[in-house]
């Protein structure tokens, strides 16, 4: 069995996300290629700490050129600020390392271009997260609306929200403040999970009409002191996309002060024959539409039905950390060729689209105006 090598930079909380999903390769049915967590780079002695109960890992370093520079690392996870999104992706690359990004591939458009011209002259194989989708009620979303049940679409709307932001004596950290995570705010920590199936479905907003929201804009420093928190918490996007030639509403939201939300992500399709909808809030629930002589929307209870089967029974309930392995099979699958079909890992021509969108959000809030896509 071929054996993948990867090199996580950043071992916070994602970094330790991806090492336990590593760690439970062996429940991935028959996955023809096994893969080894082997170095792992951090600025901080105590999340290095951490890793050393990790047999396979055999480089801890504080020097991320360390990990680069070794030939026992094939793919590189990053998981860094949005603002050291190019030029740790851009030297990964130059290394001649495969690379897994963090979403938002850039802190804003012209970075993402930047990086999209470094992977154009290089072979390495390049991939963005977006675990959300992986869930299999999304997976259920997609093979209804490429069934043709939906009828002609009428609507998509999709989202997510949580409301961690609503207490204002939470701390300040890099995700609150532009010059870390950019201009385009929770678009870039949220909007590419939202926009994963609509542009793979090839709905690209050609318009948008943004309202974007500061609301708390100051926080604790963490130190007895206040600072500016001020990027923008909530974001609502009205788009326009292009389905058989008809103009169709697209609604997006990305939100940090929704109340009632811990951490939900949805989706909804609606047709003239059908519909279908999903929301991660209640994650075996799949809602279908029927246009009968009694309009129905019926619930299907989901199991554990995943792109790439594992050995935990079909009754059970999915959560964050299986969609996660399902998107780093992803990952490697499409990376090795035997994705045979199934939905992938976000491209960084994808990554590039939302950043088109996000930046045309800001011009149209600014403006307050229905902004073209481009």
């Amino acid at each position: 069995m071929k054996v993948v090598n990867v090199g996580i930079i950043g071992g916070g909380l994602m970094g330790k996300e991806v090492a336990g999903a590593f760690g439970r390769w062996f429940s991935l049915n028959e996955y023809p290629v096994k893969v080894e967590l082997k170095a792992v780079c951090d600025l901080d002695a105590n999340t290095l700490k951490w890793y050393e109960q990790i047999p396979s890992v055999e480089l801890l370093t504080t020097d991320y050129k360390e990990l680069l520079a070794s030939s026992k690392v094939d793919v590189v996870y990053v998981a860094l600020p949005h603002f050291l999104h190019e030029q740790y992706y851009i030297e990964v690359i130059e290394a001649g390392k495969d690379l897994l990004a963090e979403k938002p591939f850039g802190m804003d458009l012209e970075a993402a271009k930047k990086i999209n011209e470094k992977i154009a002259s290089s072979k390495s194989f390049v991939r963005c997260c977006s675990e959300m989708p992986f869930f299999p009620g999304p997976q259920r979303v997609i093979s209804e609306a490429l069934s043709g049940r939906i009828g002609e679409i009428i609507e998509i709307n999709a989202g997510f929200c949580h409301s961690s932001d609503l207490d204002p004596l939470k701390p300040i950290n890099w995700k609150r403040q532009s010059k870390f995570c950019g201009e385009i705010g929770v678009m870039g920590d949220l909007g590419m999970h939202v926009m994963h199936i609509p542009i793979r479905m090839g709905w690209i907003p050609d318009k948008v009409y943004a309202h974007l929201q500061k609301i708390i804009t100051t926080r604790p420093d963490g130190k007895g002191g206040w600072t500016e928190g001020d990027t923008w918490n909530n974001a609502t996007l009205s788009t326009s996309v292009k389905i058989a030639d008809n103009d169709i509403p697209m609604s997006l939201e990305m939100k940090r002060l929704k109340p009632g939300e811990t951490n939900s992500w949805y989706i909804e399709i609606l047709g003239t024959e059908g519909g279908v909808r999903y929301n991660t809030k209640d994650t075996k629930a799949l809602w279908t539409f029927k246009r009968e002589k009694e309009q129905l929307w019926q619930r299907v209870d989901l199991g554990f039905q995943v792109p790439f089967p594992v050995s935990t029974g079909g009754i059970f309930e999915p959560g964050f950390s299986d969609c996660f392995l399902q998107m780093l099979a992803a990952y490697f699958a499409e990376r090795e060729g035997f994705l045979n079909g199934r939905f992938g890992c976000v491209t960084p021509e994808e990554a590039l689209m939302s950043h088109k969108l996000f930046n045309a959000a800001l011009k149209s809030h600014e403006t307050k105006s229905v902004v073209d896509v481009v």
